[in-house]
C-alpha cells in the first residue's frame, strides 16, 4: 500500500481497464462531424448566407427560364421599330439590332456559359486532382511530370489559348480542351506539392508509428486537408472560364456567334456602346454578379472546411 497526499491507496480502489484501439481513437473528441462543423462554420457569416441566396436565384434563372419561357432568344424582329428598344415592360433589357429580346437572351447565354464552366472545372479539377495525387506518391514519374509542366507552363496562357481556338474550329468542344488542356497539369503541381507536405506532417508520422491502416490515414489526415483545396480551386476555375469564354469571344475567337453566351453578347454590346449602353450593362452586370458571388463563396467554403477553423 501506499499514500498519496495521506490517503491510503489500496487495490480496491482501482480496476483493469481492457485497451480497445477504436475507443483510444474516439476518446479524443465527442460528436464530432466534419460536414456538420463545416455548414456550421460556413453559415455563421451574413456574407456567406447573402451570396448563397443570391447565387441560387441566379443559377435558377440561369437554367430554368430558358426551358420554361416561350420567347426564342434568336428570334429577329421584321418591324423596325423594335430594334435597339430601350428597356421597358415588355423587354426588361431592351432589345439589340435586330430586335432580339436582351432579357432572355442574358439567361440562355448564363446558361451556356456556366455549363461550359462547370464542364471546364470538373475536366481541370477532377483530372488534376487524381493526377496531383498519384504524382504526390509515385516518385518515379516526378521528372517526366516537372518536365512536361515546365514546358506547357513556359508558354503564356493568352497565347495557347488564341493559337488553339483559332487552329480548331470554334464549339464548346473546343473551348473545353483549350481551357482543360492546360488547366489540369496546373492543378496537378499544385495538388502534388500540398501532398507532399501532408506526407511529412506530424500527424500523419504518428499515425504511421501507432499503425494506422493506409486507409485511416487517407481519409481521416489527407483527405479533409485537400476537401478545402478543391473547393477554393472549382471555386476559382468558375469564374476563371467564364472570363477566359468572353475574352475569347471578345477577339472573335469563341463560340459561333449564333450561339448565346455571355460572351457573345457582351462583344456585341461592345460594339453599340456609345448608342445603347444597356445591351452591355445588362450582361456584363449578371457576369459579375456570377463571377464575384462564386469567388468569395468558393474561399468563404473553403475557409470553413479546414478542419483547424473547426472548434
Amino acid at each position: 500500500m501506499e499514500k498519496y497526499k495521506g490517503i491510503t491507496l489500496t487495490d480496491e480502489m482501482f480496476k483493469h481497464f481492457n485497451f480497445d484501439d477504436k475507443q483510444s481513437e474516439e476518446s479524443g473528441y465527442s460528436n464530432y462531424s466534419y460536414w456538420k462543423s463545416t455548414i456550421r462554420t460556413f453559415f455563421k457569416s451574413h456574407t456567406s448566407k447573402f451570396l448563397v441566396v443570391l447565387t441560387i436565384v441566379l443559377l435558377l434563372f440561369s437554367f430554368l427560364y430558358p426551358v420554361l419561357s416561350k420567347v426564342d432568344p434568336n428570334q429577329i424582329s421584321l418591324d423596325d421599330q423594335l430594334w435597339n428598344s430601350k428597356p421597358n415592360s415588355t423587354h426588361y433589357f431592351g432589345t439589340d439590332g435586330v430586335g432580339r429580346d436582351i432579357w432572355s437572351r442574358t439567361w440562355h447565354g448564363t446558361r451556356n456559359s456556366l455549363m461550359l464552366a462547370f464542364i471546364v472545372a470538373l475536366v481541370e479539377v477532377g483530372v488534376g486532382s487524381i493526377v496531383g495525387s498519384i504524382w504526390g506518391y509515385v516518385k518515379k514519374i516526378d521528372p517526366f511530370m516537372l518536365e512536361l509542366y515546365n514546358i506547357v507552363t513556359n508558354v503564356p496562357s493568352t497565347v495557347y489559348l488564341v493559337l488553339l481556338t483559332y487552329i480548331m474550329k470554334p464549339s464548346f468542344t473546343t473551348i473545353i480542351i483549350a481551357l482543360a488542356s492546360r488547366g489540369w497539369l496546373s492543378e496537378a503541381k499544385f495538388m502534388r506539392n500540398r501532398i507532399l507536405s501532408l506526407r511529412e506532417s506530424e500527424f500523419n508520422i504518428a499515425s504511421q508509428c501507432l499503425g494506422t491502416p493506409l486507409m485511416r490515414i487517407v481519409s481521416k489526415n489527407i483527405i479533409p486537408q485537400l476537401i478545402s483545396l478543391i473547393i477554393m480551386e472549382t471555386a476559382l476555375t468558375i469564374p476563371y472560364s467564364i472570363g477566359s469564354e468572353v475574352f475569347l469571344g471578345f477577339i472573335n475567337l469563341g463560340l459561333p456567334q449564333d450561339t448565346v453566351t455571355l460572351g457573345n453578347m457582351i462583344n456585341q454590346g461592345r460594339a453599340n456602346f456609345m448608342l445603347y449602353p444597356f445591351q452591355l450593362i445588362y450582361p456584363a452586370l449578371v457576369l459579375c454578379l456570377i463571377t464575384v458571388s462564386f469567388y468569395i463563396l468558393g474561399n468563404k467554403f473553403a475557409d470553413a472546411s479546414d478542419p483547424k477553423n473547426h472548434v
